[in-house]
């Protein structure tokens, strides 16, 4: 083995596993949207459609009037509280490219496969809870403070999904990866 390789072998087999996990977790989920989102008429992917769903059926729990809305020329799904138009769903916004990071990197940091399993499901489960939660959040604040669209949307949320994710993936290789100290 050529030395360099073999004094960065945990590195590179980390690298591939993460990219060859990615990519084909991508792919199938691009061959998904293909098959199952519509551009004429504009139809979202079902992911997207129950995000939309069930985020509208906890703003409704919270005593919101909610009214989700297909847009007619994207593809997007129209959210308003009480009248007032608060945003759109896209398929970005469905938490899917997320957890497939989040898979990517467990399993290039795999541990015990019975632990790395259960902390796959229970992390995407977990992410996709939050990321409904975010939604929820994100539609009362901009329903209240429509003025701090640009903060809320494009910062403070973000920061919260994302931050979810590295807290998860610090979590794993502190506690569960066969990489631990």
């Amino acid at each position: 083995m050529i030395p360099i390789l073999k004094k960065h072998k945990k590195v590179l087999l980390f690298l591939f596993k993460f990219f060859a996990t990615y990519f084909v977790l991508f792919a199938i989920y691009s061959n998904y949207l293909k098959k199952n989102q519509s551009t004429d008429p504009f139809t979202n992917a079902p992911i997207t459609q129950m995000v939309a769903k069930q985020s509208a059926k906890l703003l409704e729990f919270f005593g919101y009037q909610v009214e989700k809305v297909q847009h007619t020329e994207e593809l997007s799904i129209f959210l308003s509280l009480d009248g007032n138009f608060v945003g759109k769903i896209v398929e970005g916004c469905n938490s899917i490219s997320l957890i497939i990071l989040f898979v990517a990197f467990i399993i290039a940091f795999s541990g015990k496969f019975k632990t790395t399993f259960l902390y796959l499901l229970f992390g995407s489960f977990f992410i996709w809870v939050i990321n409904i939660l975010r939604i929820v959040i994100i539609c009362i604040m901009l329903n209240k403070y429509p003025e701090q669209e640009a903060f809320l949307h494009k910062l403070l949320f973000p920061s919260i999904i994302y931050g979810t994710v590295f807290l998860l993936w610090v979590i794993w290789v502190n506690k569960f990866s066969n990489h631990k100290k």
